[in-house]
């Protein structure tokens, strides 16, 4: 079997920077419990690693005591909670992606502006429930181009200042299915200036995108409830491949494969660089193998935590 190992895969800039930033604040912390609103990133792996080590998630700012320690997630959180937060006087760690956050000032420049802004993105996702918040007035949810095709403006909104932000984790395709959409409907849409997804979520679906015409067959690492790996798996179905999104080498049957197949594999970009070696592990047990790694661009973003 030829694996085909892509990269870059997994932990993204903004990932690393959350993750680092709720080790460090257990390494620092005393007895007193670490919370945490949501899932410091979407990975099972990670959550539950951190849940070893005390810590708390929690779906609401109600279930943490007054004056605890409370990170927000890489995904972002809304002004309102922010208030929140501070009115019960907990001690708030922001652990939000600088991209993310650098959505909310976009969109917070938008929105004073006077611009009606469409926000592109999956319904209940945390990071476009955050960026929603930051302009609820003047911003409109659009998840698919049927969304796109039937929605109205609201009647506070100026037709002539119409532009449009997207969710981070989007597939390139998806969201500029989306604004052709938009476009069609309202001619005087404008494109906000680097419009579309992350870079880490781009060069992830452009490695997948350019190596799954070569393989049999795509295995994508990441969570089912991580955008960005779902989407990389959608990605190779379109191009033809089949595609498998595992949680970890524990969701690998032998049996859905073959030692003469070429397999390429990859990781979400909140997924743990060492789950992905067990499941290349876990297939080596398995079947001879020969590996093969293939950078199709390079990655040196950092961010400092």
């Amino acid at each position: 079997m030829k694996l085909i190992l892509v990269r870059p895969r997994g932990f993204c800039a903004g990932v690393n920077r959350a993750v680092q930033m709720l080790a460090r604040t257990c390494a620092e912390s005393d007895s007193a419990p670490i919370y945490v609103l949501h899932e410091i990133v979407h990975n099972s792996w990670v959550v539950e690693d951190f849940r070893r080590r005390g810590v708390r998630f929690v779906e609401s700012l109600d279930e943490i005591p007054e004056g605890a320690t409370v990170l927000f997630s890489a995904h972002g959180v809304s002004p309102s909670v922010r208030r929140e937060a501070a009115r019960r006087g907990l001690a708030a760690i922001d652990a939000t992606c600088p991209l993310v956050a650098s959505l909310h000032r976009q969109a917070c420049r938008f929105a004073e502006d006077g611009w009606h802004i469409f926000l592109i993105g999956h319904k209940g996702h945390q990071e476009v429930i955050g960026t929603l918040g930051e302009a609820p007035r003047q911003m409109t949810l659009v998840s698919s181009a049927d969304d796109a095709k039937t929605l109205t403006l609201p009647e506070s909104a100026d037709p002539d200042r119409l532009t449009y932000l997207t969710q981070t984790t989007l597939s390139e395709e998806g969201w500029r299915e989306i604004v052709a959409a938009l476009r069609a409907r309202f001619p005087a849409l404008t494109d906000p200036p680097g419009a579309g997804v992350c870079f880490a979520t781009r060069n992830r679906q452009e490695a997948v995108r350019r190596v799954a015409p070569e393989a049999d067959a795509l295995l994508v690492v990441g969570s089912a409830n991580s955008s960005n790996s779902r989407r990389l798996a959608e990605l190779g179905e379109m191009s033809g491949t089949r595609s498998l999104l595992i949680n970890g080498p524990d969701d690998i049957d032998p049996a859905q494969f073959s030692p003469e197949m070429t397999l390429l594999m990859t990781a979400g970009a909140s997924a743990p660089e060492e789950v992905f070696q067990l499941c290349v592990e876990k297939l080596a047990r398995h079947f001879p193998v020969e590996i093969e790694e293939r950078a199709v661009c390079e990655e040196n973003v950092r961010f400092n935590c």
